[in-house]
C-alpha cells in the first residue's frame, strides 16, 4: 500500500508543477494587468474561411484572463458569404467591430470614444 501512496504523492507534485509552470508561462506570455485594454485587429477577407477560428481563439483568451480586448474585423475584400459570417458573429458578440480596411483608424477611434463600460 505504501508504493500507492507514493505514486499518489508524486503525481499530485508532478502536476501541481505542471499548473503552476503553464500559469507563469502564460503570464510571461501575455502580462498584461487587469487595467490593460486595447484593440485586436483581425484582417479577414474572401469567405472569411478562418474567421470564427480565430475569434475562438481570441476569446478563449478572453475567457482565461489573458486578455482584455475589442475585436475588430478588418474587411479586407469579404465576399458576401464572408460578410453573413462577419455579420453573424459581430451580433453574438458586442465586442467585435465589423470595419472597411481603409477606415480603419476612423473606426477605432469612433468606437474608443463611444465605448466607456469596462472591458470584459
Amino acid at each position: 500500500m505504501g508504493i500507492f501512496w507514493e505514486a499518489l504523492i508524486a503525481f499530485l507534485a508532478a502536476a501541481g508543477l505542471l499548473w503552476l509552470c503553464w500559469l507563469l508561462f502564460g503570464r510571461l506570455l501575455f502580462p498584461a494587468g487587469r487595467q490593460t485594454s486595447g484593440f485586436v485587429v483581425l484582417p479577414v477577407r474572401g469567405d472569411g474561411g478562418r474567421m470564427e477560428y480565430d475569434l475562438a481563439g481570441l476569446r478563449w483568451l478572453r475567457g482565461g484572463g489573458l486578455g482584455r480586448f475589442h475585436v475588430i474585423l478588418a474587411d479586407d475584400g469579404l465576399d458576401s458569404t464572408g460578410r453573413v459570417v462577419a455579420a453573424a458573429l459581430a451580433e453574438r458578440d458586442p465586442r467585435i467591430l465589423i470595419c472597411p480596411m481603409d477606415r480603419l483608424p476612423a473606426c477605432v477611434r469612433a468606437w474608443d470614444q463611444s465605448k466607456t463600460e469596462e472591458l470584459v
